[in-house]
């Protein structure tokens, strides 16, 4: 049987490490020098953005508990980062994971402005979060899921930095032809099953949670 899992498991590492850009160049205007920072600052966290409306139903829909570890995935401005430091106190860490060196160095800044010492920022590559086995309980994702170039290795990467029964949570665009924006269906490629399909496929089982977005839809899977 251990044989079989270790063979399993490098199989699977070799198919992931082959896997094909699901969108190449999705990332390309994050990844500019000097990146102004501002402008996302007021793109993202502006009345009218459905996340940021809903920003505090989300939190609680989160069910954050005070000294938990987590993980805002594709943190970009720092939204809501900020609002996870606050939930789980200072004993608690939020891991702000950002393949944009200016988001990261952002968010770090706000953090030292707001003494924040439970955030640790950490720059991402396209194919894993890079962060430490295990080290965390739960991981966030909000408007980002569209955004991953190689989503079966970013999602392995999530899973292995989940603890046991750990969880993901994500938020992102309905991709509904015929009652999305046109925006949506060129810019988001998946729907809201073919999102749950993947995750599933990853390792982790869909689990109930109450969905109060219209634009976009929060979802919760649970580590296997």
């Amino acid at each position: 049987m251990k044989r079989f899992l270790l063979l399993f498991f490098i199989l699977a590492g070799a198919a992931l490490a082959e896997e094909k850009s699901v969108r190449p160049g999705i990332n390309t205007e994050y990844l500019k020098p000097d990146l102004d920072v501002k402008k996302w600052v007021a793109r993202f966290e502006k009345p009218g953005r459905e996340v940021f409306d809903h920003r505090e139903k989300i939190m609680e829909a989160l069910h954050l508990k005070r000294g938990q570890r987590v993980a805002d995935v594709g943190a970009g401005t720092g939204l809501f980062t900020m609002l996870m430091a606050d939930a789980v106190g200072p004993k608690g860490k939020v891991y702000a994971v950002d393949i944009a060196k200016d988001f990261v160095a952002l968010i770090k800044k706000r953090a030292t402005e707001a003494n924040l010492k439970n955030i640790e920022t950490v720059l991402c590559t396209e194919r894993s979060v890079e962060l430490p086995k295990d080290s965390i309980e739960l991981a966030f994702t909000s408007d980002t899921y569209h955004h991953f170039e190689y989503p079966g290795s970013v999602v392995a990467s999530i899973r292995q930095a989940l603890r046991s029964g750990g969880e993901l949570v994500v938020v992102d665009y309905r991709r509904e032809p015929g009652k999305s924006s046109d925006w949506i269906v060129k810019h988001v490629r998946a729907s809201q099953e073919e999102v749950a399909k993947e995750i599933e496929a990853a390792g982790f089982e869909r689990v109930p949670a109450t969905d109060f977005l219209k634009e976009n839809y929060f979802m919760r899977f649970r580590k296997k």
